[in-house]
């Protein structure tokens, strides 16, 4: 693996760990000097690679794309400081990334899981309520211990946003995908889901953009997690334009959650509703998003403390994978300033470093 590496601080091993230097030592960090050798050295702000906990490495805006185009996904967001992802949805077999020691390590959802004819076309496994739970145990099967429905979409008969799903098939199907091992999330734009996803404890929701005081408070006390997307939120009013005269209902709809976005954000997290960040990126958004989704985070009210917990250290112990710890993989970012003071630093990193290997330089 080369010469160990040593990293000089601060190093913010968590909200409230500071060490002035670590090792990389084979791959993994160490808190302790190595016995051989000479070292490489490194100076900066050193912080653990950014987690995107919402995006679809293999996806664009018209379905599965070839292998190059999610390597070169993949490629720009691990340049862009992100080194683990929760793929929340992908048509294609994006296997052949695990085997990749320079890529970032993928958490895996399955295929986005939809009513017939109620999501983006090309996107999902179709189904009709009958058919979910079982569909979920097949997406738990193929994921890494994450399934994803499709909570709400249009409805064209009514002309609204409005739940795909029963919420006891919902139960149903969340019991299914708990009895093997994996935990359930749901895109969810609008306020009526998020009723019955509360009501049967579902583990995350996606977007969450529809969020009301009694929402919130259930979320709260259930520890349910959201992850807000804001830069797709914030996009709303041109997901919106077209529908303004065939679907009125909709069109409000849409509008009036975007008008509220940054309050709803704030009160979710005055609350202490879990939150982690995610871009949406591999739709329609580009990748390599994860510091500007951590800037309007900031933008809508949560303190920098807050937005880096759900950026590293929270989401990685969310997710089950570690920070910075001693034999921990070595995925670190070197920035050059205090990202606790200022979140733009995470735009522009001295050094990306991927299991111990310096990917990157600024």
């Amino acid at each position: 693996m080369g010469a160990p590496l040593r990293l000089t601080g601060p190093i913010l091993v968590g909200p409230q760990e500071v060490r002035d230097e670590i090792w990389v030592i084979d791959g993994r960090i160490s808190f302790t000097a190595p016995h051989r050798g000479a070292a490489d050295r490194l100076a900066g702000w050193v912080l653990p690679g950014l987690v995107d906990a919402h995006c679809h490495i293999g996806l664009d805006a018209h379905g599965a794309v070839d292998r190059a185009t999610a390597l070169a996904q993949a490629t720009q967001d691990r340049d862009n400081g992100t080194l683990l992802i929760r793929d929340a949805g992908s048509p294609s077999d994006t296997r052949w990334i695990d085997d990749r020691d320079d890529l970032p390590v993928v958490i895996r959802a399955g295929r986005h899981i939809a009513r017939t004819r109620r999501y983006i076309r090309n996107y999902a496994n179709e189904v009709e309520p009958e058919q979910l739970v079982e569909a979920v145990r097949e997406q738990a099967r193929r994921g890494d211990g994450w399934v994803k429905i499709v909570g709400d979409w249009i409805d064209r008969d009514s002309g609204a946003l409005a739940p795909c799903w029963p919420a006891e098939t919902v139960a149903e199907a969340l019991a299914a995908a708990h009895a093997l091992g994996a935990r359930m999330t749901a895109h969810c734009f609008g306020e009526e889901v998020l009723h019955d996803l509360a009501a049967v404890g579902i583990d995350c929701v996606e977007h969450a953009s529809g969020l009301l005081p009694e929402t919130i408070e259930s979320f709260a006390a259930q520890g349910i997690a959201i992850v807000p997307t804001m830069i797709n939120i914030d996009n709303f009013p041109a997901i919106a334009a077209p529908a303004r005269e065939k679907f009125p209902t909709y069109f409000r709809q849409l509008m009036d959650i975007h008008a509220r976005r940054d309050a709803t954000i704030t009160a979710a997290y005055d609350a202490g509703v879990p939150i982690y960040l995610g871009t949406d990126a591999g739709g329609s958004l580009s990748h390599g998003l994860a510091p500007r989704e951590a800037l309007r985070l900031a933008e809508a009210g949560l303190p920098a403390g807050a937005v880096l917990q759900a950026a590293t250290w929270g989401a990685r112990a969310w997710l089950g994978r570690p920070g910075i710890e001693e034999g921990a993989p070595a995925d670190l970012l070197v920035l050059p300033g205090d990202p606790r003071v200022d979140l733009a630093v995470l735009a522009a990193p001295t050094a990306v470093i991927l299991r111990g290997a310096v990917i990157a330089r600024g």
